[in-house]
């Protein structure tokens, strides 16, 4: 889905922000997409779609660690 229509960012924008470049920032994040840098109507939406693909890519991170114990 587009989440910011003024830049054309999409969901999987934000989320390959996220899981390939490994964006953990929003500000980063607005300045590599153009998310939520323009009206800001969007803004919601896209820290939202952010904060949820950074939860998934850190809980993936965690679950290749080694277990200690």
């Amino acid at each position: 889905m587009i989440v910011c229509l003024c830049n054309r960012v999409s969901d999987r924008d934000i989320r390959h922000a996220v899981q390939v470049h490994g964006v953990r920032d929003f500000e980063v994040l607005k300045d590599q997409t153009s998310a939520a840098s323009c009206c800001g109507c969007c803004h919601d939406c896209a820290r939202e779609v952010f904060d949820a693909a950074c939860q998934t890519a850190d809980g993936k991170l965690g679950s290749t660690a080694p277990a200690h114990g």
